[in-house]
């Protein structure tokens, strides 16, 4: 059935050239884009996300015009007014499906264009989107700029094809104050001085990957650096990745352990996934107000402070392990998530659910001493099958339409219940083939988009194991299964059925669901 919440399929971005301007005084931004598309057929309407956006103007260059104005491009402004470039067309919006369409008066041949649209934003106070985030230094107040863009905010920031499976390479320029700090996803290339006191800062090109990933970060920050060990063998080269870590003024001390371990996981994951990182550098960003514990976009990972932030001196073990476990869990995202993406938010889990496994393996291996895997048991397994023992549970994959859908899907059963059911299929698969198997995932897939049945497939390749016949229900039903043993001589009897935490649930539930479990025996003698 079709999905009446996606854009369609048949227009396709390729490359996205963005210029922004934000003002930290007035809370506003001003931005230019270019939208190189394929058009897989002659259309009188383009048709992309935009939310909280004044666009003023766009038009349509077919490949084969002039890049300058164009005398026959069909243009549109936000009044509907002819202009230099040829006849007006308009541009209607769709609050609810967070769309803008434009409709030009001919038909845009089939075959590739670029889309040039002029906008203006708020740098709002939602932490969503492109906003800001106040702090305050000896009593003054401050102001820095950010972006929070997963799962549907992207759109908040400038006008895109706001799905996962619309994969681009992202050029983004931003204009800044002199002495005013720019983050993007990649490394800064060039760095010139506009006139009238502002900087401008050019990125590198992100590799192809969605939206939600793209970041921008504006403000005065400080920063630590060091270098990964492992990804010069991997690359060829002996510099390996550059990793930075950012605090606003006055609290770099407190980034040490951060770096200190966002490097020795950048080495562990090269290895574990056999898969270089793809981008030169690695930034780690303490954001001041931020909603979520961090955000995994790629390049530049965003974190509230209490997530990344460690006073040596007064932080606890058990603050370390967190602090250790959530920068695991995003540098993960950067192979399971950015390299590979989930199809559609479906399939989410795949994203979370492995990040949520994988972190312990990378933490178990770099503070052994540690014993993480027992607080796996406690802060995964317990907290999913308390959750997934209730009657109103979902399924680890869940079908989502509009984008509010969206957060809903956000909690423990995607990630926690989804990192358990990877944990017994690793000890189900043993972790040799359970890691090649990722490897072949990873790279079969690289820069695509997936569901989970295509993880399913990699890892039954490899092992010769029959992984989606064992792991459907797991992803597919709500629930989990109880089980009990009878011995009878030399028999061993087992029974299942859907365990409730609740008496009366159990009573007014019927189901029948069977679950694939993959049973261990250990013999003893007598």
């Amino acid at each position: 059935m079709k999905n009446k919440a996606r854009l369609p399929v048949y227009v396709k971005p390729e490359r996205y050239k963005i210029r922004l301007k934000p003002d930290l005084d007035e809370f506003t931004f001003t931005g230019e884009e270019t939208i190189f598309l394929s058009l897989e057929k002659s259309v009188k309407q383009i048709t992309l996300h935009s939310a909280e956006l004044e666009i003023e103007s766009a038009e349509f260059i077919h490949e084969n015009q002039d890049t300058g104005p164009a005398r026959n491009a069909p243009h549109i402004n936000a009044s509907g007014s002819h202009s230099e470039a040829g006849e007006a067309g308009k541009i209607s919006f769709d609050k609810k499906s967070e769309t803008a369409t434009f409709t030009f008066p001919k038909l845009l041949q089939k075959g590739k264009g670029k889309l040039r649209l002029v906008f203006k934003g708020i740098l709002n106070d939602k932490m969503r989107g492109f906003y800001r985030s106040k702090y305050e230094i000896a009593g003054k107040v401050k102001h820095l700029a950010t972006t929070q863009f997963e799962s549907t905010d992207a759109r908040r920031a400038f006008p895109c094809f706001d799905e996962p499976s619309h994969k681009a390479i992202f050029d983004v320029t931003l204009m800044v104050p002199k002495g005013i700090q720019a983050i993007s996803n990649t490394i800064e290339s060039v760095v010139s001085e506009h006139e009238s006191g502002y900087q401008i800062i050019e990125f590198a090109s992100t590799p192809k990957m969605s939206t939600y990933l793209l970041a921008f970060i504006v403000g005065e920050f400080e920063y630590i650096e060091g270098r990964t060990h492992v990804s010069s063998r991997l690359r060829g080269n002996d510099n390996g990745v550059l990793v930075r870590v950012f605090t606003t003024q006055g609290k770099k001390a407190q980034a040490k352990f951060a770096l200190d371990v966002a490097i020795k996981c950048l080495d562990f994951y090269e290895q574990y996934f056999a898969i270089p990182y793809p981008l030169p550098v690695l930034d780690l960003i303490a954001i001041p107000d931020f909603a979520a514990g961090a955000m995994e976009n790629w390049g530049a990972v965003t974190y509230r402070e209490s997530t990344l932030l460690i006073d040596e001196e007064r932080s606890s073990t058990a603050n370390k392990q967190w602090v250790a476990l959530v920068i695991a869990h995003e540098l993960a995202h950067q192979w399971f998530g950015n390299l590979v993406t989930m199809e559609w938010w479906t399939h989410l889990w795949l994203n979370e659910g492995f990040a949520s496994f994988i972190e312990y393996l990378a933490i178990d291996h770099i503070f052994p001493q540690w014993d993480i895997w027992t607080q796996f048991v406690a802060n995964e397994m317990g907290e999913a099958f308390s959750l997934d023992s209730l009657k109103n549970t979902h399924p680890i994959e869940v079908m989502v339409g509009h984008p509010a859908e969206i957060s809903e899907i956000f909690d423990k059963v995607s990630y926690s219940k989804g990192a358990s059911i990877l944990r017994m299929l690793w000890q189900y698969l043993g972790g040799k083939d359970f890691q090649k198997g990722l490897q072949h995932y990873l790279k079969k897939h690289a820069y695509e988009n997936t569901q989970t049945e295509d993880l399913w497939f990699c890892l039954e390749e490899v092992s010769g194991k029959p992984v989606a016949k064992v792991m459907k229900n797991w992803t597919s039903k709500p629930g989990h299964p109880v089980i009990r043993v009878q011995a009878t001589g030399n028999r061993l009897q087992l029974r299942q059925s859907r365990f409730f935490s609740s008496p009366i649930s159990r009573k007014e539930t019927k189901d029948n669901t069977i679950w694939n479990i993959p049973l261990q025996l250990s013999l003893r003698e007598a």
